[in-house]
């Protein structure tokens, strides 16, 4: 098997269905929270760091009017590009999460796989809910999704999971290769194995993300009066059972509304 140490974000096809496969739960429940949250009717969905697009896609084909940002170029062209086969506008662009203007207000945004993370900077954090302040109306919602760090119970370690689509399949496995608490600083590795008729490829990459308890995660939403906390979820995704987010929290949504 060959083996390349790249960025996992550079193959946008191996990305997608890695992280693609099963987005009905998240699909249904961005509609359920919009449907029980949002104080103006939604009709327009935003999705800050998108990557390939897999849920932007599917609110495409539901009959949303969509929109995106993500950093990598080959992302935004592989979403786009699905966009457009199916007739749907291309509007997905390149963009930094701290750093973006919106032409439009959009109605809710979503930001369900840990993205946020990738900010590794309280700036940068203060920064990226400024920007999505200005993008998203008054009475509209962010649907913000990520894995907190607990002090009550020890966190999580490992994680491994196989995709395939047609005769292409993919194991993944994510690993930790440092925790610094006082630097907030968490790297992971993580690997690809992609196998097909004609391939076999691995890559390896590294994912250096901000670290976030549920008091700094707290002391960051309260400072931010743009947004309230109307309720948090677990990443079940069932709108009947929310969660109170304490020290043995992990896995978090956060339902806020523009207020």
């Amino acid at each position: 098997m060959e083996t390349v140490t790249e960025s996992i974000y550079d193959y946008p096809k191996y990305y997608d269905l890695v992280f693609g496969t099963d987005c009905a739960a998240e699909l249904k429940f961005i509609e359920a929270c919009a449907g029980a949250y949002a104080r103006v009717p939604v009709r327009r969905m935003f999705e800050p760091a998108c990557g390939t697009g897999r849920l932007l896609f599917h609110l495409a084909r539901r009959g949303y009017e969509v929109g995106g940002i993500d950093l990598n170029r080959r992302a935004v062209q592989f979403c786009n590009e699905r966009l457009a086969r199916r007739g749907y506008e291309d509007t997905v662009e390149v963009g930094d999460m701290a750093a973006f203007r919106q032409r439009r207000k959009w109605d809710v945004a979503f930001n369900t796989i840990n993205s946020f993370r990738h900010l590794t900077s309280e700036a940068e954090a203060e920064a990226h809910f400024q920007c999505m302040a200005r993008t998203i109306r008054k009475g509209g919602l962010y649907l913000l999704g990520i894995h907190l760090t607990p002090t009550k119970v020890p966190p999580s370690d490992t994680e491994s999971w196989a995709a395939r689509r047609g005769h292409l399949s993919i194991n993944t496995h994510l690993w930790p290769l440092e925790r610094n608490r006082r630097r907030r600083v968490e790297r992971f590795g993580i690997r690809f194995d992609v196998r097909s008729p004609t391939k076999q490829l691995r890559i390896e990459d590294e994912l250096v993300l901000r670290s976030y308890t549920a008091p700094q995660m707290q002391r960051l939403l309260d400072r931010n009066e743009a947004w309230e906390v109307v309720e948090t979820f677990d990443f079940a995704y069932d709108l009947a059972a929310p969660i109170d987010v304490d020290a043995s929290s992990e896995d978090v949504v956060y339902v806020l509304r523009r207020t």
